[in-house]
């Protein structure tokens, strides 16, 4: 698979957001988990990688079957009073 810069940067950022499960990736990318794997393993310093996959392994939201919420994402208790960026005046 043909993959631009754009498309192998985003796929590291989806890769270490905590809450993008690899499914996310597989659906946007046509990726497997070990396809994503070996493109973080390709693209990153080895001790990039080691950190990466420390922090990856049996992570229930890495997972989509290991989530326990079947829908939504997390949502800071102050996110209604944030517009644009920045949180407005109190």
């Amino acid at each position: 698979m043909n993959l631009s810069t754009r498309d192998i940067d985003r796929i590291i950022e989806m890769a270490w957001e905590d809450r993008t499960p690899f499914e996310a990736i597989t659906f946007q990318f046509g990726l497997k988990e070990q396809e994503v794997i070996d493109v973080m393993r390709r693209e990153m310093k080895p001790s990039s990688f080691r950190m990466w996959r420390e922090r990856v392994q049996g992570r229930a939201t890495k997972h989509k079957k290991l989530r326990t919420f079947e829908e939504g994402r997390f949502k800071c208790s102050r996110q209604r009073t944030i517009t644009n960026n920045s949180i407005t005046k109190r």
